[in-house]
């Protein structure tokens, strides 16, 4: 599901304020593997 979520922020269709907060960190590890910390925004 954090694959998902992810896909989602990169792609522009959610937020990572959306990401619900029991995902929330593996979200951020993900973004952060694919070079978009500043998708990341509390």
């Amino acid at each position: 599901m954090a694959v998902i979520y992810a896909t989602l922020i990169v792609k522009g269709k959610r937020t990572y304020k959306s990401v619900p907060e029991k995902i929330k960190n593996e979200v951020k590890g993900i973004l952060i593997s694919l070079e978009c910390e500043d998708l990341i925004e509390e």
